[in-house]
C-alpha cells in the first residue's frame, strides 16, 4: 500500500518565554540577546514513521510526549523545525475543543465554514445538513453561536461535521473522551464503518484497550522521541512495561498525602490510622498482580472502648466506577469489641482486577452502620499490573471458561 502520510527525520522546536517584556526597548533587546538551551523546548526529535493508505494507526505515551504536536503537524497547523511531513489526501481533523469552528458564529454557518475549507460547495455541505444535524443532535441549538456551545455539545457537532465530508485521513485527539456514554458508542460505530471503508485513521488516546482493538500499528513516544513502532499489541505491551517498571521504583507504598478533609469524616471514636497493601510475603506496596494473593490491612486506634464495629473497604476504578464494597458484617467476621490499636485484615486469593489504577476506601462504622467513625473516602491509589493473563479488558477477571459445540 501506498503511504498517505509520511514523517521523515522530523523535529519540532518550541522557544520558551522565561522573561516577560513589558517595553518596546526590552523587546529589541530580546530579539538580538542570543538563544541558549534553556530556551528551548524540543517536543519531537528525530521522528519517522509511515502510514499506509486504509491503515488504523495509533499514538500512544504520556502527557507532554509529543503525540498532539505530531498530529498538528500532520494538519499543517505547525510547521517542523527539521525534517519534513508529507500527506496525501483531504484530512479531517478533531483536535482540542476550540480549534474548527469560529465562536462567533452559528454552529450552522460553521459547518458551511467547515466544509468551504475542505473544498465543498455550499450545495454540498448543504446536502449533509439533516445528517448532520441528526447525527449530532443538535436540532435546537444550531443557530446558536458556539461559543455558547458546552464541551459535550461543541465536540458531537464537531464530531458530526468532520465525518461527513468524506475525508481520506481522520484523525482524533481523545476528542470522543468528552461525550456522553451513547454518543461515544455512536462515535465509535462510524469510526469502525470509516475502517471498513479503507479510510485512514490517526487515533491519540489514553484508552488502550481501544488502540489496542482499533488500530493495526502504533507508535510510542516518549519525550519527543520514537520508543517503539510496530503492531499495535506489541507497541502498547513494551509500553505498560515500562510503566510498569517506573511505578515499581517510585510507588513503594500505599500512601494517602495530605488527607482531604472533605474526603474524610466521623465522630472518631475509632481512628483508621493506616492502610496497606500486602503481596503474598507480606511486604506493603502500592502495586498488586492480577491473579495473585493480596492482603488489604486496616491499621486502627479506638480511643475508647467501642462494641461490635464494622470494618469496609471500597474498590473504585479511576474512572469512578465502585467495584466492590466489602465489610466485616456482611462477611460474617465477629469483631466483639475493640480498644487500643490493632489491625483488620482482608485476604483476597486471586485478585481478580484487570491492569489499571484503583482508589480505595476503608471505613469503620458502628453495627448499624449507619454512624461513622472513621471513613477515608477514595483517599489511598493503587495500581494493579496484569502480564500475559487469558483477560485483558475491562476491569475485572471473569475466569470463565470458554467451550465451542461446533463441527
Amino acid at each position: 500500500m501506498s503511504a498517505v502520510i509520511e514523517f521523515d527525520n522530523v523535529s519540532k522546536r518550541f522557544l520558551l518565554q522565561h522573561e516577560r517584556h513589558t517595553t518596546i526597548r526590552e523587546r529589541l533587546f530580546g530579539i538580538f540577546r542570543p538563544r541558549t538551551p534553556q530556551d528551548e523546548f524540543w517536543a519531537l526529535r528525530n521522528v519517522s514513521f509511515t502510514v499506509a493508505r486504509g491503515e488504523s494507526f495509533g499514538l500512544i505515551g504520556h502527557n507532554g510526549a509529543g503525540k498532539s504536536t505530531a498530529l498538528k503537524l500532520m494538519t499543517r497547523i505547525l510547521e517542523p523545525t527539521s525534517g519534513r511531513v508529507r500527506l496525501r489526501g483531504r484530512v479531517a481533523a478533531l483536535l482540542e475543543l476550540g480549534s474548527g469552528f469560529h465562536p462567533e458564529l452559528s454552529g450552522r454557518d460553521n459547518v458551511f465554514l467547515y466544509g468551504s475549507l475542505m473544498g465543498l460547495s455550499r450545495r454540498e455541505m448543504a446536502a449533509r445538513l439533516d445528517a448532520i444535524v441528526a447525527f449530532a443532535g443538535m436540532e435546537d441549538f444550531l443557530d446558536l453561536p458556539v461559543k455558547h456551545y458546552s464541551s459535550g455539545m461543541y465536540t458531537r457537532l464537531a464530531f458530526a461535521v468532520a465525518t461527513a465530508v468524506d475525508p481520506d485521513i481522520l484523525i482524533t485527539d481523545e476528542v470522543l473522551a468528552v461525550g456522553d456514554e451513547a454518543f461515544q458508542r455512536k462515535c465509535m460505530d462510524r469510526i469502525l464503518r470509516f475502517r471498513h471503508a479503507g479510510k485512514t485513521i490517526i487515533f491519540v488516546s489514553h484508552a488502550l484497550d481501544t488502540v489496542r482493538t482499533l488500530c493495526d500499528r502504533a507508535v510510542w513516544l516518549d519525550r519527543g522521541v520514537v520508543r517503539a513502532i510496530g503492531a499495535s499489541g506489541e507497541v502498547i505491551d513494551a509500553y505498560l512495561a515500562d510503566v510498569n517498571q517506573r511505578e515499581h521504583a517510585s510507588s513503594a507504598q500505599m500512601d494517602a498525602p495530605g488527607i482531604d478533609p472533605t474526603r474524610r469524616f466521623g465522630s472518631g471514636e475509632v481512628e483508621i490510622i493506616g492502610v496497606e497493601l500486602l503481596d503474598a510475603q507480606g511486604s506493603a506496596g502500592a502495586i498488586a498482580r492480577t491473579g495473585a494473593p493480596v492482603t488489604f490491612r486496616i491499621r486502627y486506634r479506638a480511643h475508647q472502648t467501642v462494641p461490635q464495629p464494622v470494618f469496609g473497604l471500597a474498590i473504585h476504578h479511576e474512572s469512578g466506577t465502585l467495584l466492590a464494597g466489602p465489610n466485616t458484617l456482611f462477611a460474617g467476621l465477629d469483631i466483639p469489641a475493640v480498644h487500643g490499636e490493632g489491625t483488620v485484615d482482608m485476604y483476597v486469593a486471586a485478585l481478580p482486577l484487570l491492569a489499571g489504577r484503583y482508589l480505595l476506601s476503608a471505613a469503620v462504622y458502628d453495627k448499624t452502620m449507619l454512624h461513622p467513625y472513621d471513613h477515608h473516602d477514595r483517599l489511598y491509589h493503587f495500581a494493579v499490573h496484569n502480564e500475559g493473563g487469558s483477560e485483558r479488558f475491562g476491569a475485572c477477571v471473569l475466569g470463565g471458561r470458554w467451550l465451542w459445540h461446533g463441527e
